[in-house]
């Protein structure tokens, strides 16, 4: 729920898995996570009121009320890491295969990304088990990320995985290819996951049963994020200053202001 430019980060990921056609999103949620579901809860008063008031711009901020999606919750009752996150949704997607978004990565400038439905295409088209978006990180970033070790690219631009290797150090890394915090799955992985051996930590790692995929022979595929569609990772602070800043920036009413102000400030810092 932390707010990047004029909304939280939930409310930028389902817009775009909405754009990409996503018509049922669960939220698996934790303790003390309620503000998500309120947060996406119809609220006809304040619309209202905001109406009374001729407030169109904050109108246009809750718009989300009117997307063409429902929206379902459960609870991870034990932080046991995203591989126990996703078991948690086993009854939501049955039989059907479904795509994974983290709630902590926003994909391209205000969202603007059609990563998952080229992603959904792909799987579809090459029957895959599995299909991740990846993006290009320097190679000493490596260590904060899943990283891919792909088989030469093919004519569609498309990788096939090989291996995954969790947060490797630069020099161990097997390619500075990054998983994007976007999957597309079938329900193998499921079985997969249950089959995995917590870490020294207690958590179920997805890395781990994506890459049961890839040794049992099962298609993994990935995808690569254009330039226009890189990803805003808000999990640490540093990146959550620099992507609120870039999206202020880029705001069409205050970002002007916003660039003037920011000016101002280094101006005075510089002076220092």
């Amino acid at each position: 729920m932390l707010p990047v430019g004029r909304k939280p980060i939930v409310q930028y990921v389902v817009e775009e898995l909405v754009a990409n056609g996503a018509r049922e999103v669960l939220f698996v949620t934790g303790r003390n996570k309620a503000s998500i579901e309120n947060h996406f809860d119809s609220d006809p008063e304040l619309i209202r009121a905001l109406n009374q008031g001729n407030k169109q711009d904050l109108l246009r901020e809750v718009e989300f009320e009117e997307l063409n999606a429902n929206f379902f919750y459960t609870r991870q009752r034990q932080q046991r890491g995203l591989g126990d996150a996703i078991l948690c949704a086993e009854n939501f997607a049955g039989e059907q295969p479904f795509v994974v978004a983290l709630g902590d990565s926003i994909l391209g400038l205000h969202a603007h990304s059609r990563a998952v439905a080229r992603m959904v295409e792909l799987f579809e088209q090459r029957h895959a088990s599995c299909v991740v978006a990846v993006e290009e990180v320097a190679r000493e970033e490596t260590m904060h990320y899943g990283v891919i070790h792909p088989a030469p690219e093919d004519q569609e631009g498309v990788l096939r995985v090989l291996q995954l290797v969790e947060k490797p150090s630069p020099e161990d890394a097997p390619s500075n290819y990054a998983i994007a915090g976007r999957y597309v799955f079938s329900p193998l992985i499921f079985d997969l996951l249950r089959r995995v051996q917590p870490d020294k930590r207690g958590e179920i790692q997805l890395t781990d049963a994506i890459q049961m995929l890839c040794e049992e022979g099962k298609r993994v595929l990935a995808v690569k994020l254009s330039g226009e569609e890189r990803r805003y990772d808000i999990g640490n602070f540093p990146s959550y200053f620099e992507t609120f800043a870039e999206f202020a920036l880029a705001d069409p009413v205050y970002g002007e202001g916003f660039r003037r102000a920011l000016e101002e400030m280094l101006a005075r810092h510089a002076v220092r």
